[in-house]
């Protein structure tokens, strides 16, 4: 049957409803004025982390892997609205270069803020070239990625924002996206009421993300109570492998250094590549060091159980497979004609078969995501934000 044109009417009711759906939009999306658990808002407005660990004022370990340490310095002091509009950026595909993937495709709240892979996926399908470390408690760490390249959030997020592997966007498309929607527009000003320009600047996209990303705190596991003096938070099992993680046999914890379970140095462990892949040179690259060839920051074990697989290649599936490589012997995965300065603290402990076990159930008391945040029922670009498309696919396939 032919359609003829649109009666005067409906036009007019239907450019009514596009008008209505535009107004809408800037209006409907409402920052929360209310900081994330953990933090306390302040009379200046801004978020402060508060935790039992500030109770304490000693750096120093009592012994190796001491409990009773404070943690080092971090970052805090973001509004709520500027912490809430970061969450909305993080999980919107619209900063990507095609609108396919987000920061949540590579920092997973469902996957410890990883994404379950030993490479990444970015744009168009392609691999990164390393594992995605996890988020939690990033509001501590002085040098980002796995080779400590960046040295602030802010500086971090434009590393995969412009990748053309990763999320392939360029400075001029991302300010253009954000800029035409009245949504984003809209929030930004909200984020910041003080803002001289009505344009959306970068800068403010790069805080907003490092807002977001500083409020994933992880700091009540069950190793976590045992420490404040719950001891019964722990079995019998657990305490016998933190004992071995705190021993000067496995030294475990003088690389993760509790109460964040890293010293933020660079090692080098000499793991091994997956097969087929040519040696990483890591944090040679990024100080022009010789001797750290193969070297990579020492990662938080904070919900470790939860971002398998392991190392920065992921070369080990299981944590049981990650700790066994320490007692295999000094550089026994090291390419042969491949010199490195192998840290001084890997060495021969020759644990058992027992202590092995015990050390992984030990890992497993690390794990808190009781403060996970939401994932956006939707974001302001009007694309399915990263999480509830996966959610969604579950769900049609039960």
């Amino acid at each position: 049957m032919p359609v003829g044109p649109l009666p005067y009417q409906a036009v007019v009711a239907t450019l009514v409803s596009i008008l209505a759906f535009t107004v809408q939009a800037q209006t409907d999306f409402v920052l929360n004025p209310r900081c994330p658990p953990s933090f306390e808002k302040t009379q200046k407005g801004v978020c402060e982390l508060r935790t039992m660990y500030q109770f304490y004022d000693s750096l120093q370990d009592m012994g190796v892997g001491g409990t009773k340490t404070a943690l080092p310095a971090h970052r805090d002091g973001f509004s709520p609205q500027q912490i809430d509009l970061g969450r909305y950026l993080f999980f919107d595909p619209a900063l990507s270069g095609d609108g396919s993937v987000s920061c949540a495709s590579c920092h997973h709240p469902d996957k410890g803020f990883s994404d379950d892979r030993a490479r990444s996926v970015g744009i168009h399908g392609h691999e990164a070239g390393r594992s995605a470390p996890t988020l939690w408690n990033v509001a501590f760490l002085r040098q980002l990625f796995w080779d400590a390249r960046a040295g602030s959030l802010e500086e971090q997020a434009q590393g995969p924002l412009y990748h053309p592997h990763e999320m392939g966007n360029n400075e001029a498309q991302l300010r253009k996206t954000l800029n035409d929607n009245p949504t984003y527009r809209n929030l930004f000003r909200q984020a910041f009421p003080e803002a001289q320009s009505e344009d959306i600047e970068l800068d403010q996209v790069y805080t907003l993300l490092t807002a977001f990303q500083t409020s994933l705190i992880s700091l009540n596991s069950r190793y976590d109570r045992y420490a404040h003096g719950f001891h019964a938070a722990l079995n019998e099992r657990e305490i016998e492998g933190m004992n071995v993680f705190r021993s000067f046999v496995a030294r475990c914890a003088e690389c993760h250094t509790p109460p964040l379970f890293t010293n933020q140095q660079i090692a080098v462990i000499g793991t091994p590549e997956p097969e087929g892949r040519a040696l990483d040179i890591g944090a040679e690259a990024t100080f022009d060091a010789v001797k750290l060839k193969g070297g990579f920051k020492v990662p938080s074990l904070r919900n470790i159980a939860k971002t398998a697989p392991y190392m920065h290649s992921g070369r080990f599936a299981t944590l049981r497979e990650a700790v066994e490589f320490y007692t295999k012997g000094r550089g026994h995965a090291v390419p042969k004609g491949i010199n490195m300065h192998l840290h001084w603290h890997i060495w021969e402990p020759n644990l058992s078969e027992y202590e092995l076990d015990r050390l992984v159930d030990f890992l497993g008391t690390l794990t808190d995501e009781a403060f996970t945040p939401q994932v956006p029922e939707r974001v302001p670009s009007g694309l399915t934000p990263v999480g509830r498309a996966s959610k969604s696919l579950i769900a049609r396939n039960r």
